[in-house]
């Protein structure tokens, strides 16, 4: 008997290590998620780190009012652009932008249809994550026109009374379609998902302020069976119109340079390229947001080792994705036999750009792959750091992407070398800056982590009522 019951105390211990981790740490109820969560918006003192964060953050978005005052009144000869580079900073930072705002509906969206529990605890900070960056996006676009109230007018195709319309088949206009159209699908998901818990907040509230600020945005919300049904339908309806987006945004993006015939842009595999990078940025940009949040706050209980392990696993997914298109695109420059392709993949790895490609190489392949082992996984500071690399790698590919296959073009006469300006440098810090502070603002009144699908994934949670 002694022998029996030591073999199954084995066995019992040896199935326990390969369970998987809980989305929510033992012990919690409805009420003790609602008053973990609802906590970080109504508490009176705000911690430390927090506001030392925020002012950093303020002061790099002063940096970006300085930066639009002089585009204003001087134009964008302060921006770094010549020839043949015509696009430099501006599209960069861009295409940057818009690849981080990619994990929030990625989150959001896709997980919830394929109805994985474990995007419960992330999925608002994604989704605010996703407004912030296309806002920053949007700041480039707007501000290169060089007169921005007067781009609407002359970009938008008013029937009857525009002598020049645009060209619809330049991906560029369909920019205008693609982000607008994500940012406002976006926009509608983060908010209807808000809405039970801003009831939850409003009721809650002992501020007369905010109880009245609460309940107008919680829109009469009054946690009825009716109102969950109408909430669910809406939500996956949304989730349902996200989706393509993912797919979609990224893609068009990739249009801007894949339907040309400039040397290492027309290529077929940009759309899927483009597509796995930006997941693979902002899974890397959700984590360092995440990480710091969950430790200022102590949030270790909602937020669990198995989220930011299954995060780390679709960012070393998304890393091979991206590591194949970057092998693939020097296998087609040699294989094609173009003469100007393999100049310039030679190029970027040996020119005078040549240290942007390697360490390319080595933030977005390398370093991402030490992601392999579950002890780098489970390091939270760890994956910090390889967050930190991949946002850098990330950027540093749309720089390579864009600046190598321009500066050197098929005549040497025109060879020019292109090198951003502080202007340049200011109004990215700035828009860095600029998404700090959203992100911060939306943590500190907002409740970053949804009360009521956490309770969802509670034990026992089927059947039970929401409140």
């Amino acid at each position: 008997m002694d022998s029996g019951h030591s073999s199954s105390g084995t066995s019992s211990t040896m199935d326990s290590k390969y369970l998987p981790l809980p989305l929510v740490a033992p012990g919690h109820t409805n009420d003790s998620v609602t008053e973990k969560i609802s906590h970080m918006t109504m508490e009176k003192e705000t911690p430390r780190a927090w506001w030392l964060t925020f002012l950093i953050a303020l002061g790099m978005a002063g940096g970006l009012g300085v930066a639009i005052l002089g585009l204003l009144f001087v134009g964008i000869g302060l921006w770094g652009p010549n020839t043949p580079v015509g696009w430099g900073m501006d599209i960069i930072n861009f295409v940057w932008w818009i690849g981080i705002g990619h994990a929030g509906t990625l989150i959001s969206a896709i997980l919830l249809l394929f109805k994985q529990k474990w995007r419960n605890s992330i999925n608002r900070f994604a989704e605010a994550m996703t407004l912030a960056a296309v806002l920053c996006a949007l700041q480039y676009p707007l501000f290169h026109t060089g007169r921005p109230w007067l781009a609407f007018y002359w970009l938008l195709p008013y029937p009857n009374t525009m002598s020049l319309w645009p060209n619809f088949r330049s991906p560029l206009i369909w920019d205008v379609f693609a982000v607008s159209t994500y940012g406002t699908v976006s926009l509608l998901f983060w908010y209807v998902g808000l809405i039970p818990d801003l009831g939850t907040l409003r009721d809650r509230a002992k501020n007369p302020i905010a109880k009245v600020l609460y309940g107008m945005a919680s829109m009469g919300w009054r946690n009825s069976a009716r109102h969950w049904s109408n909430y669910e339908k809406a939500y996956l309806l949304l989730a349902g119109l996200s989706t393509p987006l993912v797919l979609s945004v990224h893609t068009v993006v990739s249009f801007d340079f894949s339907v040309s015939l400039i040397p290492g842009w027309h290529a077929t595999i940009f759309p899927p390229y483009f597509v796995a990078g930006a997941v693979f940025a902002g899974f890397a940009m959700v984590l360092n947001l995440a990480i710091p949040v969950r430790w200022i706050y102590r949030l270790e209980d909602v937020i669990t080792m198995r989220h930011i392990e299954n995060m780390a696993k679709v960012m070393l997914a998304t890393g091979l994705i991206v590591a194949y298109g970057y092998f693939m695109e020097v296998f087609m420059a040699w294989y094609s036999g173009n003469f100007f392709e393999w100049f310039m993949m030679k190029n970027r790895a040996g020119g005078p750009y040549g240290w942007s490609y390697w360490l390319l190489i080595l933030c977005n392949v390398v370093i991402p792959n030490t992601l392999w082992w579950k002890k780098a996984r489970t390091n939270t500071i760890w994956l910090f750091i390889v967050s930190l690399f991949v946002g850098v790698g990330m950027w540093l590919e749309r720089f390579v992407i864009i600046v190598t296959s321009l500066y050197r073009d098929f005549m040497p006469s025109s060879w020019g070398y292109y090198k951003a300006t502080e202007f340049d440098w200011m109004f990215f810090m700035g828009t860095g800056g600029l998404f700090l502070t959203l992100m911060l603002l939306f943590v500190r009144f907002l409740p970053a982590i949804p009360m009521s699908e956490v309770k969802m994934i509670l034990p026992g949670a089927e059947g039970r009522a929401r409140r």
